[in-house]
């Protein structure tokens, strides 16, 4: 399939960001550990903000969430907006919304506001992210260079989310718990300068007016989709809120495909999915990110629940992922530079199943290491191998003029992939558990056994108001129960990533030519 390129602003690159590149690629990568950062970083102060913010359950929930959902949403509208206004504009843009919304967000006096906030955040990220991938294919335009380059982008990408429990954590030590918001404003500040400065801008000089039709169709249907996996654990993947958002959303993006292929300029070219080097390494990132926001769910209650850490402890032992990143990253793209992309990212996947297998002979003695340990550095060098190839496959597959669509649609399967690992495995954590507690709530009142059964940190809390004697059976039941759980759930996510492992390995081109001109 050939794709041709149209003219970008840019079609020789000026001599002086060709000589600033890898400093440009410095602040796309601060920009990207403040997105992935986010992510992550609020999941320590969930107890400190139920307490100091008086939220409920659910609004907690939606702290956390309001985020991912507007991020998703409008990943693809804000990567065509880049694409015809400007990426730096784009970018820059972003980091000031972020910051602000941060801001307004760490000062908030009650949960509705830092909602409110986090949803605006969302948008900031998602005209953020997409950014720092397309400016990099405009700036780094030696195949080679730009294989090394996604190398890092990738890197820091999960670097960020990684990194999000263990800075949440020591914030929360030292400080109030809107910190781990305020963090941002320095962060986006820094980045924001010096974007100024190191980016050039770069854009689709022949992009018509936005598809306005086809970017409501985008929102609305992602929205849909990323909300119902989000509410599917708590209500149930039969409820039929639940089925009526999942049949919404698959309708109104089937529309979205209907009206994108006979729109003359459409804003998503749908041919782009007929190309395996396009459409099979989005599924992989989708699994990458499957498994990785699945796993830093259910990794978090653990070491903080069943072993014990404080939330700064439990970020530290999440912090040796990035140890894979780190040296993976770099490696993976040497290697795709020799091989093709094809074998380190069916590589990278078969790390993380093997990751996932090494939690599920986690006992409740075992403790952290060096299972736990070698585990996370594993799936840190899976995530490596097999994200850098495969965001170089999917960007490699289309124009750099289309570079802002290209990229949203490889952030919005790491959304979607994350949100549907956490729905999809979280169900199976909490089924899991709930089976195997329920021997152990007999005698307990309704109430108290349903707050059990519920969660291991729901156990803790009836355990906290027995008898020492039954307090103690009650806090080892739930711990054996969650432990049980959480192997079955890693044996399931490994499955997964396994398969998707076949299906790269079977489908996705070892080599194709690449429709980036050089």
């Amino acid at each position: 399939m050939t794709l041709a390129p149209p003219d970008t602003e840019s079609a020789t690159l000026p001599e002086r960001a060709h000589r600033r590149r890898w400093a440009t690629l410095a602040v796309l990568s601060l920009s990207l550990v403040l997105i992935g950062m986010d992510t992550t970083v609020l999941n320590t102060a969930i107890p400190t903000m139920q307490r100091e913010l008086g939220a409920t359950s659910s609004e907690l929930q939606w702290i956390i969430d309001a985020y991912t959902l507007a991020f998703a949403g409008l990943l693809l509208t804000a990567g065509a907006w880049g694409d015809k206004y400007g990426r730096k504009l784009a970018l820059a843009a972003g980091l000031v919304v972020f910051g602000a919304a941060s801001v307004w967000g760490a000062t908030a006096g009650d949960a509705g506001t830092v909602i409110a906030a986090r949803t605006v955040m969302g948008l900031g990220g998602a005209l953020i992210m997409p950014s720092t991938l397309s400016i990099l294919i405009d700036v780094f335009r030696d195949p080679k260079e730009r294989k090394r380059a996604i190398g890092v982008w990738a890197a820091m990408a999960g670097i960020g989310i990684a990194g999000g429990p263990a800075v949440g954590g020591w914030l929360l030590e030292h400080f109030w718990w809107g910190s781990a918001l305020m963090i941002n404003v320095p962060v986006a500040g820094a980045a924001l300068l010096l974007g100024f400065w190191l980016v050039p801008e770069s854009r689709d000089r022949r992009a018509p007016r936005l598809d306005l039709v086809g970017a409501a169709l985008s929102c609305a249907g992602l929205v849909a989709l990323v909300w119902a996996l989000i509410e599917a654990p708590e209500r149930g993947w039969t409820d039929a809120v639940t089925l009526g958002a999942v049949v919404a959303s698959l309708a109104i993006l089937a529309g979205f495909v209907l009206w994108e292929r006979r729109h003359p300029h459409p804003m998503l070219p749908v041919e782009f999915f007929l190309n395996r080097r396009f459409s099979v390494p989005a599924i992989s990132i989708t699994l990458v990110f499957f498994a990785m926001m699945g796993a830093a769910f259910f990794l978090s209650v653990y070491l903080q629940t069943v072993l014990g850490y404080t939330p700064l402890e439990a970020g530290l032992r999440i912090l040796p992922l990035a140890i894979g990143l780190v040296i993976g990253g770099p490696a993976a793209m040497a290697v795709a530079q020799r091989v093709g992309e094809k074998w380190p990212t069916v590589f990278g996947l078969a790390l993380l199943a093997v990751s996932f297998w090494i939690f599920t002979g986690t006992t409740v003695e075992s403790g952290y290491a060096p299972r736990g340990l070698t585990a996370t550095i594993v799936m840190g060098f899976g995530m490596a191998f097999a994200m850098g190839p495969a965001t170089e496959s999917v960007m490699g597959a289309v124009p750099r003029a289309k570079a802002g669509v290209g990229s949203a649609v490889n952030d919005t399967v790491r959304q979607v992939g994350g949100a549907l690992g956490v729905a999809v495995l979280i169900s199976i954590l909490n089924s899991v558990y709930s089976a195997q507690v329920d021997d152990a709530l007999t005698q307990l009142p309704a109430d108290a056994a349903h707050a059990a059964e519920d969660s291991v940190q729901g156990a803790y809390a009836v355990a906290g108001e027995l008898p020492a004697e039954h307090g103690t059976a009650l806090v080892h039941a739930a711990d054996a129960a969650f432990v049980d759980a959480m192997t079955t759930t890693t044996a399931v996510a490994g499955i997964v990533i396994l398969v998707g492992a076949l299906v790269a390995l079977i489908w996705l081109p070892s080599h194709a030519r690449d429709e980036q001109p050089s």
